[in-house]
């Protein structure tokens, strides 16, 4: 099992990128509003630097959240919430999600759903 601190990385890996997203942040204002540059924030993200408190404090209060969000301990659920931000790195994948939770008939989004699924099966079978 990983330990606390292993998992926060991880966690500052998924979430960290799904927050700023999902605020509408680029790295560029993320960066300037904790005062680096976007380009240590794309390393912040990608696992490359180590993130200290003082900064992950920064980090925690742009993006709106507690700091706690990041160091949740590795149990299921905490690896099940990984694997689900992690999905949310495809491009145009926060997108896509903030624009379906906007529709608000639900037959609608269910054929939005099967359009999309329809879309992947397609793909796949091309590429098979």
């Amino acid at each position: 099992m990983l330990s606390p601190i292993a998992w926060a990385l991880i966690e500052l890996d998924e979430i960290g990128y799904v927050l700023r997203k999902s605020k509408g942040l680029s790295q560029t204002a993320l960066g300037s509003a904790i005062g680096v540059t976007f380009q240590q924030v794309q390393k912040y993200e990608n696992g490359m630097n180590r993130v200290g408190a003082s900064r992950l404090s920064d980090i925690a209060r742009v993006l709106g959240v507690s700091v706690a969000v990041f160091f949740e301990e590795g149990d299921a659920a905490a690896r099940e919430k990984t694997e689900a931000f992690s999905l949310l790195h495809a491009p145009a994948a926060v997108d896509l999600l903030r624009a379906f939770i906007t529709i608000e008939d639900d037959q609608l989004r269910r054929e939005v759903l099967a359009l999309v699924r329809s879309a992947a099966r397609m793909e796949q079978d091309q590429g098979a």
